[in-house]
């Protein structure tokens, strides 16, 4: 307010109206100029661009193993983790529209809820995610073997959680869903094939450690399951107190078959091992495939096999890779377009870790007459999947360290896998820790698998989706789901 100004408000009277507006209006205009900035970067941020979708997943969010946990389907991408107290969640991506969906929480598990384990993430129950051919979406997740209280396992031994079944209450819709009374509580690593005919396979190990691999049927889209079918045996040995078991990876081989790999789970009792006890030794590689329309299992020469495979029968009929005093660590396998598979194992050595050591990614394929290869793509330790390009071309997709730096980035074969140079970077972040999943179904170029960044102090990860140019983006304040 200027000397003029003033003058005709004492004229007027201190009470008047324009009189408080011209003694006030200095504030009003500062509070309207820390407005307008505050709004310009609420916007700014509203509008901003981050690399990951979510920052909600739990734990070990994703992994190779329970797969696949995503699907491209008539033009979107739908993927699937693990989220808040273990429960699953599903978002999606329209490579049209540029826009993302969700997360929505798929289901509820009967993991991270468990007063007795309050600080503990369990991560067996991670989902995996099918389109049936009417479109609805199906997740399995939740389980870890069972429970006593869910009843006797016939199969194998009981552990923790449940193993469920959810599918959307409309086609293509993850805003809504139901569960499904389908499937045992005994699964542990739940895998998900869907053939030509929309016929649905599920694949688990049907309990804890000690128990058997199975496989179910659907031919309803996933509205019933036939009872299970053991592929792989658990058995308790004569010569050591331990249990043969297994670990195994199952995806689509060409036409109507199903194609395995697996390694040997030397399953020490808690009280042997010279005091080591339970660890998570296993070793070598095994192959084999399953004709889904004649029921019939056949090993890499075409013999019919004998189920379900004990060690000394998959020794002599579907061994494929030995890895002698070096331990293995899960795994994928693909074909070419010739038809023979590759396979990608984890090999490290036994450091008196109950894991073992770390673990390099290695490949290897059979060249019509034996398994060749053993060649590391990184030489050091690493975890992803890859595609099998040409006869000669094969891409690891795989995240490791590089010095503090975590990296999630391609590896490239022009010559059979027999050497690698490095490709495109997709992720680096100083001190990251990844995990990461099989390349996802009917992947879109742009959206090939899920990956997970566990940053400092948190057991919460940021959710990435990414593809052969890196991240697909999303708006900061969409991205933004836990408070900050």
């Amino acid at each position: 307010m200027n000397a003029r100004q003033k003058s005709r408000c004492d004229a007027s009277g201190k009470g008047s109206r324009m009189c408080a507006l011209f003694r006030f209006a200095p504030g009003i205009c500062l509070a309207l100029v820390a407005w307008n900035l505050a709004s310009a970067q609420s916007a700014e941020q509203n509008s901003r661009l981050v690399d990951h979708f979510a920052d909600n997943g739990l734990g070990n969010a994703v992994a190779v193993v329970q797969h696949p946990a995503g699907e491209h389907y008539k033009g979107v991408t739908y993927v699937s983790y693990q989220g808040p107290l273990e429960d699953p969640y599903v978002a999606s991506y329209n490579h049209e529209t540029r826009e993302w969906a969700g997360p929505f929480k798929a289901g509820v598990s009967d993991m991270g809820k468990d007063p007795d384990r309050p600080k503990a993430i369990d991560n067996h129950g991670k989902p995996t995610l099918i389109i049936d051919n009417a479109g609805y979406i199906h997740v399995f997740f939740g389980g870890h073997g069972g429970m006593p209280k869910h009843g006797k396992n016939p199969l194998g031994n009981h552990h923790y959680g449940r193993n469920k079944h959810v599918v959307t209450k409309k086609p293509l819709d993850i805003s809504s869903w139901e569960e499904l009374d389908t499937i045992p509580a005994f699964g542990t690593y739940n895998q998900v094939v869907k053939m030509d005919n929309g016929d649905i396979y599920l694949f688990y190990r049907h309990g804890a450690h000690r128990s058997d691999w199975v496989y179910q049927i659907s031919t309803d889209n996933g509205r019933s399951f036939a009872p299970p079918l053991s592929f792989l045996k658990h058995k308790r040995r004569d010569d050591l107190a331990a249990v043969d078991s297994w670990y195994a990876w199952v995806g689509r081989g060409q036409g109507d078959d199903i194609i395995v790999s697996y390694d040997y789970h030397l399953c020490w009792d808690s009280d042997a091992n010279n005091g080591r006890g339970h660890t998570t030794e296993r070793h070598d590689a095994y192959y084999m495939v399953f004709d889904t329309k004649s029921g019939a299992w056949r090993n890499i020469a075409g013999r019919d096999l004998e189920m379900p495979i004990t060690r000394e029968y998959a020794d002599k009929t579907t061994f494929a890779v030995s890895t002698g005093g070096l331990w293995t660590f899960g795994g994928s396998a693909h074909l070419d377009p010739g038809g023979r598979p590759h396979i990608g194992i984890n090999i490290g050595e036994d450091l008196g870790e109950i894991t073992g050591g770390p673990k390099r990614t290695t490949h290897f394929r059979w060249d019509g007459e034996g398994w060749v290869g053993g060649t590391s793509p990184v030489k050091i330790e690493s975890r992803g999947d890859f595609i099998v390009r040409s006869e000669k071309e094969v891409s690891f997709l795989l995240a490791y360290s590089d010095d503090s730096d975590g990296v999630v980035a391609w590896w490239n074969s022009t010559d059979g896998g027999a050497r690698f140079t490095k490709g495109d970077e997709l992720l680096r972040r100083g001190k990251a820790k990844w995990a990461i999943t099989s390349i996802i179904r009917n992947a879109h170029p742009d959206a090939q698998v899920v990956v997970a960044e566990k940053p400092p102090g948190t057991d919460f990860r940021n959710m990435y989706l990414l593809g052969e140019s890196g991240p697909i983006k999303r708006k900061q304040s969409e991205a933004t789901i836990l408070q900050p």
